[in-house]
């Protein structure tokens, strides 16, 4: 069986920014939420989650927006 060579095709354009933006802001409300309602004391590494989330999202958008 011989297969046809076929060009690659275009890479599709994305909006990288407001695509680790909304996944940042997300992790932020999480964040606001876990601060009002305080979780049980056992839990309290989802607020640092929440926190890293926000944090690692924050440099995603610098980074995403200093390689274009």
């Amino acid at each position: 069986m011989t297969r046809e060579w076929r060009p690659e095709p275009e890479p599709i354009k994305t909006n990288d920014p407001a695509a680790i933006a909304v996944g940042t802001a997300l992790w932020a409300v999480a964040l606001v939420v876990l601060l009002i309602f305080r979780p049980a004391p056992e839990n309290t590494w989802w607020i640092w989650t929440c926190l890293t989330g926000a944090g690692f999202g924050l440099f995603g958008i610098w980074f995403v927006r200093r390689r274009r």
